[in-house]
């Protein structure tokens, strides 16, 4: 089963922190190369959160993350206009955050369950979900 992680997943499993349920992690851990996917927005989250100081990394967030892609083998997607329209046009009910919006619709569209921890996206009826 292909898998898209939300930008905590990431950090959790980058992380070794136990956020995510053991299933999940064995999931992520044994799926085979070509399954574990990122988007391209959390690269703007992670961004984001490690120039105002609310994450710490052991690097620049860009070398942190190229090097995160290359020790994983993961995947990441691009945002594109597909993905931005589906974005904003998913079926209510549904929050208004624009990189959880990416999130759902690009796990929509490639047809991936998205792993996250984020309560508002686990009770979305309309996309995929594991934590």
């Amino acid at each position: 089963m292909p898998y898209l992680l939300d930008t905590c997943a990431i950090l959790f499993v980058a992380g070794n922190t136990s956020d995510l349920s053991g299933a999940t992690l064995d999931l992520i851990d044994s799926a085979s190369a070509g399954e574990v996917f990122v988007s391209a927005i959390s690269v703007a989250e992670i961004a984001c959160l490690q120039e105002r100081g609310r994450i710490t990394l052991s690097n620049h967030w860009r070398t942190w993350f190229d090097e995160l892609l290359r020790k994983t083998a993961w995947t990441c997607l691009p945002i594109t206009a597909q993905v931005m329209a589906e974005a904003y046009s998913l079926p209510p009910p549904i929050h208004r955050d624009p990189a959880d919006l990416v999130l759902i619709a690009t796990a929509r569209l490639e047809r991936l369950t998205l792993v996250t921890t984020d309560r508002k996206i686990l009770d979305y009826p309309h996309v995929a979900t594991v934590w």
